[in-house]
């Protein structure tokens, strides 16, 4: 697949769309049209606006959750979905089989896959679902990247597992999907110190994304190949109070999902 650009400026915004049909999720649209064997997305609150929790978590029966996850797998044609208890750290797992319905792990922010049919899924509500993509050895990654996350590497994390099972940087697609915007993310100086970025002199707004966007690139994915999302989950920006915010005092959270259709 060709890029749109091999440079930092290639980097484009692009808004998620909604798609029919259960569980109530957005996906990215070029990625959708362009490669109809990736399924890809993020899930959303109900249509009617109410909390769609898919978090094991929170205060939602485990029972509901449980068939919010089945309903998941058939939409994305994926009998096998693996997750894991995140702990905010740079641990990438891989994964190459698993028995049908859902794997729970314990302390790893991102996962990486070529096996078709086998889901992967992070849970957010203010932090970046970053997701790679390798579209010629059909290879993908999935990272669950907060200032913490972002600050220990690993969405860098994600790369190099990719690279160390066959792909090039310069191949990998990359979109950060749905997550607070900078505007809405103020942060104390000690989050601008351990992103390396200019530390201010008081709490300030700080755009997690740009930052992310600035370490692939520095990691080799090619500027061309990263997509940013326009949807903030705090503050409804690019398409309304569609998600579930931790900032905005939401116990919920919704999945991003990332695979190759069985």
């Amino acid at each position: 697949m060709s890029p749109d650009g091999d440079h930092v400026g290639g980097a484009r915004e692009v808004t998620e769309v909604s798609v029919p049909g259960a569980p109530p999720r957005v996906v990215h649209p070029e990625w959708a049209r362009r490669m109809p064997w990736l399924a890809q997305g993020v899930t959303t609150r109900a249509n009617d606006g109410a909390a769609f929790d898919m978090g094991f978590f929170g205060a939602t029966p485990v029972g509901e959750t449980i068939a919010r996850w089945t309903t998941l797998r058939a939409a994305a044609d994926c009998p096998r979905a693996v997750h894991s208890r995140q702990v905010h750290g740079a641990r990438v797992a891989p994964h190459d089989r698993c028995a049908p319905g859902l794997f729970v792990g314990e302390g790893a922010d991102g996962h990486v896959t070529s096996t078709p049919g086998l889901l992967l899924t992070i849970s957010i509500a203010d932090c970046v679902p970053a997701l790679l993509v390798d579209a010629e050895r059909r290879a993908v990654g999935l990272v669950h990247a907060g200032w913490r996350g972002a600050a220990a590497g690993a969405l860098e994390a994600g790369i190099d597992a990719l690279v160390d099972a066959g792909s090039r940087p310069g191949d990998l697609l990359l979109h950060l999907g749905p997550a607070i915007c900078g505007a809405c993310y103020e942060v104390g100086p000690e989050v601008f110190e351990a992103l390396a970025q200019e530390v201010p002199a008081a709490p300030s707004p700080i755009d997690l994304r740009d930052v992310l966007r600035r370490r692939a690139i520095a990691a080799g994915v090619l500027g061309g190949h990263v997509t940013t999302s326009t949807l903030c989950t705090r503050c409804g920006r690019g398409g309304g109070r569609r998600f579930h915010s931790h900032r905005a005092g939401d116990a919920e959270r919704q999945i991003a999902f990332l695979g190759i259709r069985a």
